[in-house]
């Protein structure tokens, strides 16, 4: 079940991704500048594209994180959050009402 989610969001980042990089042209090469600057200049664009990708890999997370997790985490901490009051309720009564032995 885990695993199909898995591929389910990694099938959505290829599907993002794909638009985003044939829609990129292709840089103009002058022969004038050296081959350092032209890496360099690629250099910055796969920055850029790396960058972009990370920010939409972020966002899913976050959608993921907030439609299926979320929701899951929540009751389980509240159900800690009341289960712990409880108890200490129970330690406060049994406290409050203890009375030591007498002799």
């Amino acid at each position: 079940h885990v695993r199909l989610q898995i591929v389910f969001i990694f099938m959505l980042f290829l599907q993002a991704w794909k638009p985003a990089v044939s829609q990129t042209a292709a840089p103009e090469l002058s022969h004038s500048r050296g081959v350092l600057q032209r890496l360099a200049d690629r250099a910055g664009e796969a920055k850029a594209k790396i960058k972009s990708f990370g920010e939409t890999v972020l966002a899913y997370a976050g959608a993921y994180y907030e439609d299926h997790i979320q929701p899951v985490a929540g009751s389980y901490v509240e159900w800690g959050s009341n289960l712990r009051s409880s108890l200490w309720e129970k330690v406060q009564t049994a406290v409050d009402n203890y009375m030591p032995p007498t002799e």
